[in-house]
């Protein structure tokens, strides 16, 4: 981001067509709050958030950022003037940036930076496919004119496909003064930042423009509109992810999240939804239908098909955690392994252990979670109960279908199951008598 630039970010707006109690710029793209991507998008920047009252939840997301309250919302321009205390002191470039525009890139706000840096004033546009709806950048001479809301278009106008993207940006020591003058004098009695076109005008002040490219100040007013931004979001950061080594097999059937973090030669079979705070190494294959969240995975491990993986895991190099198999706050030591339908809860297991299928880690005694510690080298036979807390030592072995609640010793062999019967000719009863 440039130097000695201060960003104001409108989340004050309620959102009411996306049908939520959350507000508006809490809803997440790619498992991030929008109006987070918008300040991501403005690196080293000084930032002060626009909220409205009583969202406490907003001022939270935007931490360690200032937040100041936009106590009557009359309008964008009202919004802005907001801040005018919280930049009382501030003398570079000013943005003005709506809170629900999390697509929004660096380099284009970088680039309306350096068009303001022309004239002292500078918006962003875009050229719509389809411009219904918009307001259009009446430009003149290489610079905007006037903007005209749509329904107030003439026919000449409404042609326009250079649009309002709803940034701007400021000399700081100015954009005050012409907030300032703006009037609620309009249908709606509210105070409006396209306004500021005419207010500059009197100072000898020409609005200068960049253009963005329309997908990525695709605003966020529904559920559908949200649905259309991961969509790009997701393009975006899949083809990150194959930029930079990793191999998809189907692309749009794999979901991201923006801290995800791959090694080179990682490969992801399709069907795969990786939530947030995950980091794959290289090497490693995450095979079909697995879900993972808040997991460090070592390399040239193996995931799935059909695996989940919880918050709070880890898996180690060359793991292979299988099918159906389920991991929760657990920690898979090198070389381990569990193959087939087992959940592991609140467990260490050591290197090169293999857990049976069918294994259930009971870590939780209906009011506490509780730990287990495997040790490495160990055998854990299929169908088997570990009760919580356990501890294994290292070499044991753990005969199948066991349930086990004490401690077991290293080297040792542990089979707890009731005494198997065989009684000649009881079948056939049995068979005989359901018949009757």
């Amino acid at each position: 981001m440039i130097q000695n630039t201060a960003v104001i970010i409108l989340a004050a707006g309620k959102g009411t067509r996306m049908k939520s109690s959350v507000p508006k710029v809490l809803h997440k793209i790619a498992g991030k709050a929008m109006v987070n991507h918008v300040i991501d998008a403005c690196p080293g920047a000084e930032i002060t958030v626009v909220v409205g009252p009583n969202m406490p939840e907003v001022e939270a997301a935007v931490t360690p950022h200032k937040t100041v309250i936009q106590k009557n919302q009359n309008g964008t321009g009202d919004a802005a003037k907001s801040a005018k205390d919280a930049l009382a002191d501030f003398d570079g470039f000013v943005f003005i940036i709506n809170g629900d525009l999390p697509l929004i890139q660096t380099e284009t706000l970088e680039n309306l930076c350096h068009a303001a840096q022309e004239t002292g004033l500078a918006i962003l546009g875009f050229e719509a496919d389809d411009p219904h709806g918009y307001g259009r950048l009446v430009t003149s001479g290489g610079h905007v004119a006037e903007i005209i809301e749509e329904k107030d278009c003439s026919d000449d106008q409404r042609a326009i496909t250079l649009c309002n993207a709803g940034a701007y940006c400021a000399q700081g020591d100015q954009l005050f003064q012409w907030l300032d003058q703006l009037s609620s004098d309009n249908a709606q009695g509210e105070y409006y930042l396209t306004d500021m076109v005419a207010i500059a005008a009197k100072d000898n002040v020409q609005c200068a423009y960049a253009v963005a490219d329309e997908l990525e100040v695709m605003g966020v007013n529904s559920r559908s509109q949200l649905a259309d931004a991961e969509y790009v979001m997701q393009a975006r950061l899949r083809a990150q992810a194959m930029g930079h080594g990793v191999t998809m097999i189907d692309p749009e059937s794999v979901y991201l999240s923006t801290d995800t973090i791959f090694g080179q030669d990682v490969t992801i079979e399709p069907n795969v939804f990786i939530g947030t705070g995950v980091s794959v190494r290289s090497g490693t294959t995450i095979h079909a239908f697995s879900h993972i969240e808040g997991t460090v995975i070592g390399e040239n491990a193996s995931v799935g098909p059909f695996a989940r993986l919880r918050p709070n895991s880890k898996i180690g190099n060359d793991v292979t955690v299988g099918n159906f198999i389920e991991v929760n706050r657990s920690e898979f030591k090198d070389g381990s392994k569990s193959k087939h339908m087992s959940y592991i809860g609140d467990a260490v297991i050591g290197e090169k252990t293999n857990i049976g299928a069918g294994t259930v880690f009971a870590n939780y005694d209906g009011f506490n979670k509780q730990d287990t510690h495997v040790g490495k080298g160990v055998f854990v036979g299929s169908n088997s109960t570990i009760v919580a807390p356990v501890t294994v030592g290292d070499d044991a072995i753990i005969g199948a279908g066991s349930t086990i609640t004490k401690d077991v010793e290293a080297d040792a062999m542990a089979i707890s199951r009731g005494e198997e019967k065989s009684i000649a000719g009881k079948a056939t009863d049995y068979r005989k008598k359901k018949s009757a």
